[in-house]
C-alpha cells in the first residue's frame, strides 16, 4: 500500500499519523457480558439510554484521581458495554446524527475509537468537502494536560506541510517555543526539514515512514533525536530531546509606531485556559499605551474555548456595541433542549489555568471600532467565532493573509474510559443569525505567509500588509514566499483537537 500524509499527528494521541503505511482493519468484537445497570427494584426495566447508564462502564476502569484531581467513577464493564455507549452518545448528540450510516456492524469491531471514527455524517458539501471534517478522539489524561495547562510532549516546533499525497514531502519550520530544545538548538522559523535520524524526509517506504513518525512525534520525554535542516542553502544539524512544555498561547505583544497613531500587535495561538491572563495581560497593556487599532495575529490559532473567544472580542470591542447582544448562539440536534445564547463575556471565566484570573473580575476593553486579523487555512473554529462575533455587532474585521479553515461547529468534550470524544454537537451562529462559513472566511486582503521573517517582524509580510493596508485602504501585491515548486499554501500539522470550538 502506497503511504500517505495526514494532518492531524501525535500517533499515540490521535487516530491518524501524520506519515502513515498500511492500516490494520477491525475484528471480532469479542465482549464480555455487560455490568448490570439495574436503576431500581428488581425486575424494574431501565428505560435510560446507553449514554447514560453505560457511562463509565469500562472494559479496564481506571482508579485514582485525575492531573485535576477528579475522581475516576469508572467501574467494570466490558468491551461491548464501551461500545454500546459510543453509539448511543452519537445517536443523543450528534448535530447529524440522522446522516450516519445504519448498516455499520458493531461486531466487527475491536475497540470504541475505532468504531467511533466510523460514526459520522458522509456527507460531502458543495465544494467537495466533507461535511464532518472535525470528528476525532484523544486520551483524557493528555487532553486534560494541554487544555488546561498548555502542556505538550514537544522538541518545540510547529511544523508546516505540504498536503496529503504531494510529493516531494516538503516540511518547513512555522514557529519555534521561545526556550524550547529546538530554540536553545538554534532552529529558525522557515528552515526546511531534510532527514529525521539520517532517514529522508521523501521516504515514502514503510520503514522509512516508520522512522520518520518516531522522530517528529517522540511518545516520550527524554527521546532523542537527529534532525538535518536547510536554511538558505546551508545545512544545519540539530539533535533535539523531547520535553513535557508548557506553551505560550500568547506572545509578541507589542505597540508599532506608525504615521496614523500607535498600533498594537499580539501573537494568539492557542484558545486553551492558560490563555485568559496572558489576553486580559496583553490587552491591559496595548490599553495602557492608548493604541486606536490592534493587528491580532491567530494565523496559527487552531480555536479552543468559545467562552475565551467570546471575552477577547469584548476586550476589542468593549461595552457599546456588545451590550445585551449575542456573541454565538448555539444549534443543535433536535433531541438536545435550546442553549441560552453565549453573549459577550465582560467578566473572566476563571478558566482552571497555573495562574488563573478569578471567575468575574472585570475585563479590560478597548473600544475599537475596527480590527485587523491575520488568518491562514490554519484559523479555525472559535477564533472564526471572534470573527463572526464582532461582525454580527457591526465591529469592521479586515483579514489579511489566507481564507480560514470554515469550522462554525464545536463540540463539548465527552471522556468515557480514559478517552476524550469529540462529536460535532452545535453550530454557532451570531447576532445577526449568521454562521455558514463552512469553507471559511476569505481574507479581506490575500497574502501569503512568510516564512522567511520572524512573525511580529514589521517586516514580515503578512505583518507588512496589514500595516499598509491599514494606512491606505489597498492591499499591496505581495509575491509568494512559499518554495519553489509549491503551489498551496502549507498546513500546520498538529492533532484535530486544536482546531476545536468548545463549550465548558
Amino acid at each position: 500500500m502506497n503511504t500517505k500524509i495526514y494532518l492531524a499527528f501525535m500517533p499515540a494521541l490521535v487516530a491518524a499519523a501524520v506519515l502513515s503505511g498500511c492500516g490494520g482493519g477491525g475484528g471480532s468484537a469479542g465482549a464480555t457480558a455487560s455490568a448490570s445497570t439495574g436503576s431500581g427494584a428488581a425486575g424494574a426495566t431501565d428505560t435510560r439510554s446507553d449514554y447514560v447508564k453505560l457511562a463509565g462502564a469500562c472494559q479496564r476502569p481506571r482508579s485514582g484521581t485525575s492531573a485535576t484531581g477528579v475522581r475516576f467513577t469508572d467501574r467494570q464493564g466490558s468491551l461491548s458495554d464501551e461500545l454500546k455507549w459510543v453509539r448511543s452518545f452519537i445517536d443523543e448528540t450528534y448535530l447529524w446524527y440522522r446522516e450516519v450510516p445504519t448498516g455499520l456492524n458493531m461486531a466487527s469491531y475491536s475497540n470504541p475509537v475505532d468504531y467511533f471514527s466510523v460514526l459520522k455524517t458522509p456527507a460531502i458539501t458543495a465544494s467537495g468537502r466533507p461535511k464532518d471534517q472535525f470528528h476525532f478522539t484523544y486520551a483524557t489524561d493528555a487532553w486534560d494536560a494541554m487544555s488546561n495547562s498548555g502542556v505538550e510532549l514537544s522538541y518545540g516546533i510547529t511544523w508546516s506541510s505540504s498536503a496529503a499525497g504531494v510529493v516531494p514531502r516538503l516540511w518547513r519550520v512555522a514557529l519555534v517555543e521561545p526556550g524550547s530544545p529546538a530554540a536553545v538548538a538554534g532552529v529558525q522559523r522557515g528552515d526546511t526539514l531534510q532527514t529525521v535520524d539520517g532517514v529522508s524526509i521523501g521516504d515514502t517506504s514503510q520503514a522509512g515512514t516508520d522512522a520518520l513518525n518516531a522522530g517528529l512525534f517522540p511518545e516520550a520525554a527524554g527521546s532523542v533525536h537527529r534532525f538535518a535542516l536547510d536554511r538558505n542553502g546551508a545545512a544545519v544539524s540539530v539533535q533535539l530531546t523531547a520535553t513535557q512544555l508548557s506553551l505560550q498561547p500568547v506572545s509578541n505583544v507589542k505597540v508599532i509606531d506608525t504615521a496614523t497613531g500607535k498600533v498594537g500587535y499580539l501573537l494568539f495561538n492557542d484558545h486553551n485556559a492558560v490563555a485568559e491572563t496572558q489576553l486580559i495581560a496583553a490587552i491591559n497593556t496595548l490599553k495602557a499605551a492608548n493604541v486606536t487599532d490592534v493587528v491580532l495575529d491567530m494565523r496559527y490559532n487552531g480555536g479552543g474555548f468559545l467562552n475565551l473567544a467570546s471575552e477577547l472580542a469584548y476586550m476589542i470591542a468593549g461595552p457599546t456595541p456588545t451590550s445585551g447582544k449575542v456573541f454565538e448562539r448555539t444549534q443543535f440536534n433536535d433531541k438536545t433542549a435550546p442553549q441560552a445564547p453565549l453573549g459577550f463575556l465582560s467578566t473572566a471565566s476563571g478558566l482552571a489555568s497555573p495562574a488563573p484570573t478569578a471567575a468575574g473580575t472585570a475585563l479590560p476593553y478597548l473600544g475599537l471600532k475596527r480590527v485587523t486579523m491575520l488568518t491562514t487555512a490554519d484559523t479555525c473554529s472559535a477564533s472564526e467565532a471572534v470573527v463572526n462575533g464582532l461582525r454580527g455587532v457591526d465591529v469592521e474585521v479586515n483579514l489579511v493573509g489566507g481564507q480560514t479553515c470554515g469550522k462554525p461547529y464545536g463540540f463539548y468534550p465527552e471522556d468515557n474510559c480514559g478517552t476524550t470524544y469529540f462529536a460535532i454537537q452545535f453550530q454557532g451562529v451570531n447576532n445577526k443569525g449568521f454562521g455558514d462559513y463552512a469553507d471559511g472566511f476569505q481574507p479581506t486582503c490575500r497574502v501569503s505567509d512568510d516564512l522567511s521573517r520572524p512573525v511580529g517582524d514589521s517586516s514580515e509580510g503578512m505583518l507588512s500588509a496589514a500595516l499598509s493596508y491599514r494606512a491606505n485602504g489597498f492591499c499591496p501585491a505581495t509575491a509568494s514566499t512559499f518554495a519553489a515548486g509549491v503551489s498551496r499554501p502549507l498546513k500546520l500539522v498538529r492533532p484535530a483537537v486544536k482546531e476545536a470550538a468548545i463549550l465548558r
